[in-house]
């Protein structure tokens, strides 16, 4: 069996990547070395060491789509505290998340139709695929917002009510501008995210 173009490209990039590892890299210490952890979504034009300038072992990096506090994402927090350590947390979202672009029912009535990739026409989310699809999708809360601002400080909020967080954890909120590369501090979130 062939290997497809990007699976050959990525192992190709770790070769290179491999060969320059060097001694260094290889006796990290699994404690992030700057004991912070970051919340940040998925999305591709976020390149999460760069933009906080980063190295490897300096930090935990959680994404998920949206960069929403979801049960797991706390999940990945208190292990990063608890076991590990760090002792701030960011919650990082950006501009035009696609996010905003659906809803829960949205996503239920598209994946109900069909399993295969839908476009944007601009307007909304279209299902060009062939069924069968799946009524799971009903089951399960995207985790959508329509609000990128509010989104941040409702996150915030979670990991900072959160029962298995600790209080003298500072929890930070920003937003990260796609077009800018700027962070922007959504001091309302910040404040919430304050220690105690």
């Amino acid at each position: 069996m062939s290997k497809s173009t990007v699976v050959q490209e990525v192992e190709a990039a770790n070769a290179q990547y491999a060969g320059r590892f060097g001694e260094k890299l290889s006796k990290l210490p699994i404690p992030p070395a700057r004991k912070f952890a970051i919340l940040t979504c998925m999305d591709a034009r976020m390149h999460a060491s760069k933009l906080f300038g980063l190295e490897e072992g300096d930090a935990h990096i959680i994404r998920n789509a949206g960069g929403r506090a979801s049960d797991d994402a706390i999940r990945s927090l208190v292990i990063s505290y608890k076991l590990l350590g760090t002792k701030e947390f960011f919650v990082v979202h950006h501009t035009n998340c696609g996010m905003v672009t659906f809803n829960n029912g949205v996503m239920a009535g598209l994946l109900a139709n069909s399993l295969e990739t839908a476009v944007h026409d601009g307007t909304a989310w279209k299902d060009v695929g062939q069924g069968p699809g799946s009524a799971e999708a009903a089951k399960i809360d995207w985790l959508t917002f329509t609000d990128d601002r509010q989104a941040v400080i409702d996150d915030v909020k979670k990991v900072r009510n959160h029962p298995l967080v600790p209080k003298s954890i500072p929890v930070y909120g920003y937003l990260y501008d796609v077009r800018t590369g700027k962070l922007e501090e959504i001091a309302e979130a910040t404040e919430i995210g304050k220690a105690a």
